[in-house]
This record gives structure tokens, C-alpha cells and sequence, in this order.
């Protein structure tokens, strides 16, 4: 390296952020033996069971890879923190792994807000990030370290809508979670209604607490809406469906991917038969697909038999990563593992397709379903 150009390139080091400057000196998160993936996520808070199911799915991924010699020879590890579904939280959780070098790689951060806080911070670092657990087309731009697996959100609403409106159904209302991922979703119902010859009869914004339910129940009910799309997520998403059946009696509803947790379909038992979802996984208990054999070898082998879309995410995801530190060699770097996952085309994981395409924005799949729940909370055949 030539002295002028050593010197632009300390001088520049020098001015980034601590965390960066540390992660310029040393790739962290791996040895000879071991190789610690991280991951900011809600274990508490109103999202907390996407989080949960999220763990359950990775670890499973890990012990069922672990079990088979690691990749290329060491352990995976999974360093998971909580940060509650507040962006500043996962900003500085983030930061933290980076700084400390306690992550080679991050998987499956939750929430669009979250999301949109932390990638200026994965980009900066060059830290390799494969699935976001959001699928906000505003955060599918040009970003080089990022590898998104799901569909996006506004591919699930456009599936939605048209599935409304060729029923007939154009009369539809839309409450959205007063949070940048509601508004998001909110702007991609609208869009996909014009397109489609609807119409949003009300839009109804519920705060990420709950605490404004009555009178967002009170919105929709003098609207009367033949459908709702429910653009929400998390825990205030229970109460929302079972005061819909009470206010609106026999009302459609809709609702994406991120809608309801497991926990959540639970909760809701009868009261959630003949909601429909979108599932940008296969279905977690039906075991079509190798892939979701393979899901729940782990699962049971871990001695969890609750199979749900939200641990097979968390599955799938770690799976993916995985792959790409296979593809990466025995001695992985941060950019060998970019190019690596970058080079997945049609990569078939048994039932589930992951193509980057070799060019950003990486979207490894589109697979979107279309799931109806029956009385006791488990999708109809």
C-alpha cells in the first residue's frame, strides 16, 4: 500500500465511530473453534413472542448443524439480546456486538422501525446480515451486506387485496399499527386497492399498546367495512380481531404475515376461525416438505413439539446463514461471507426456494400462502 493512500485510509478510520474503528481492526465473533452469531430482538414487549419463536427456530437450526460436525469444522453460536421492539435499543445492542467483536454476522433483527434504525449501523461496519425479520420494501434498496429471506409485506398485502376483490369484496376497511410499519403497510393497502378497483372505507390507526382499541372499534364499526385488513402486529392484534367479531359480526378479515404470533393464535382459540393470513413460510405443521421435516426433526429433537410459521422463520433463516458460511470456506471472512450468499441461486432447501440473484437488493425468496384459520387456531387444509 502506498504511503499517501495508508494514510487517507488511517485518517478515516480514525474519524469513524469507536465501534466502527473496531471493527476496521478485527473481525469478531469467530475462532478456531466457534463462530457467534448475533441478534437484537423483542423478548419483551408487545412483539415478544416473535422473538421467542424466532430463538427457538435458530437454536433448533444450530443444534441440528452442531450436531453434524458445525460448518466447516466450528460450532455455530447464537448471541441473542433483548431489546424490547425499541429501535434505540437495538441501535445500541447493535452497536455493542459490533464494537466488542462479539458477532461475525447478525440474523433476523425484529421490526420495520428497528430495522430502519440499524442498518446505517450494518452498512457502516460492513457486517453481514441475513434476514431482517421485516418485510418493509423501504428497507429492499441497494444495501450491500443485507439478505433478506422473506417476501415483502407489500407483495403479502397485494395477495390480500386481489383475493378480496375477486371475491367481490370492495368495501374494505384497513387498521394499521400507528408505527412506521403499520403506516408502511397502510400505503401499500391504498396502493393495492386502486390497482385492484377497491377502496379503503375507513383507515383506522391503533397505537402499538392497545390502549386506543375502543375507539378504533368504534371507527370500523360505524364504517362498516365488508372486510378488514388488518395491518397490525404483536399482542394488541388479540384484542383487535375478538372486538371486531363482536362489532362487526361476521366481518372478513385479513391480515399479513407479521399479524399474529403463535402465541397469538392461541390466545385467540375460536375466536380466530376464518381469519386469513399470509404465510411466507410453508405451513409448519404439515409435513409436505423436506424442509419442514427437517424443521421439526429439530424442533422434537430439542424436545419442542409446538410447530409454528414464526420457529421456522427463525429455522429457515439460520439455515440460510449457515449455507452461506459453508460457502464462505474454512477461513471466513465478513466479505467472503458477503459474496458467498450473494452466489446462492436456487438454492433448494427441500420445499423452499433461496435465489440472491448475485446483485442487490438481495430478496432470497417470494414465496407467499394463503392460510384460513379454523376454530382451534391451526390452519384449514
Amino acid at each position: 500500500m502506498q504511503r499517501r493512500q495508508f494514510v487517507s485510509y488511517a485518517a478515516t478510520a480514525l474519524a469513524a465511530p469507536a465501534f466502527v474503528r473496531n471493527a476496521l481492526a478485527q473481525e469478531g465473533g469467530i475462532s478456531g473453534k466457534s463462530l457467534t452469531i448475533g441478534c437484537s430482538a423483542a423478548l419483551s414487549g408487545p412483539l415478544a413472542g416473535f422473538g421467542t419463536d424466532l430463538r427457538q427456530g435458530a437454536e433448533a437450526a444450530i443444534a441440528q448443524i452442531n450436531a453434524r460436525g458445525g460448518v466447516n469444522g466450528r460450532a455455530l453460536q447464537l448471541h441473542m439480546v433483548d431489546d424490547g421492539y425499541v429501535p434505540q435499543r437495538t441501535i445500541d445492542n447493535v452497536k455493542q456486538m459490533i464494537g466488542q467483536g462479539s458477532a461475525f454476522a447478525l440474523l433476523s433483527c425484529v421490526g420495520t422501525p428497528n430495522n430502519t434504525a440499524i442498518l446505517p449501523v450494518v452498512e457502516e461496519a460492513g457486517m453481514p446480515y441475513v434476514a431482517p425479520l421485516t418485510g418493509a420494501s423501504s428497507l429492499r434498496k441497494n444495501a450491500r451486506n443485507v439478505f433478506h429471506v422473506r417476501a415483502s409485506y407489500t407483495d403479502e398485502v397485494q395477495r390480500l387485496v386481489q383475493r378480496l376483490v375477486g371475491m367481490g369484496v370492495k368495501d374494505i376497511g384497513v387498521v394499521f399499527l400507528d408505527n412506521p410499519y403499520g403506516r408502511e403497510l397502510l400505503e401499500d393497502a391504498n396502493r393495492a386497492l386502486a390497482a385492484a378497483g377497491g377502496k379503503a372505507t375507513v383507515q383506522a390507526a391503533l397505537s402499538t399498546d392497545g390502549k386506543n382499541l375502543d375507539a378504533v372499534l368504534g371507527q370500523v364499526g360505524n364504517a362498516r367495512p365488508a372486510a378488514v385488513l388488518l395491518a397490525t402486529a404483536g399482542s394488541a392484534t388479540v384484542p383487535l380481531v375478538r372486538g371486531l367479531k363482536k362489532t362487526l359480526p361476521g366481518v372478513l378479515m385479513a391480515g399479513v404475515s407479521a399479524t399474529l404470533t403463535s402465541e397469538g393464535f392461541r390466545q385467540l382459540g375460536d375466536a380466530g376461525g376464518g381469519l386469513a393470513v399470509t404465510m411466507v413460510m410453508p405451513d409448519p405443521n404439515k409435513g409436505k416438505t423436506a424442509v419442514v421435516r427437517d424443521y421439526q426433526a429439530a424442533m422434537k429433537a430439542r424436545g419442542q413439539n409446538d410447530f409454528n410459521l414464526g420457529s421456522l422463520e427463525g429455522y429457515v433463516n439460520m439455515r440460510v446463514l449457515a449455507e452461506g458460511l459453508e460457502r464462505a470456506g474454512n477461513d471466513p471472512t465478513r466479505a467472503k461471507l458477503r459474496s458467498a450468499l450473494a452466489g446462492i441461486r436456487n438454492w433448494d432447501m427441500g420445499g423452499f426456494v433461496v435465489d440472491y440473484s448475485g446483485q442487490a437488493p438481495y430478496v432470497g425468496s417470494r414465496y407467499i400462502d394463503l392460510g384460513v384459520l379454523g376454530p382451534a387456531g391451526k390452519f384449514l387444509a
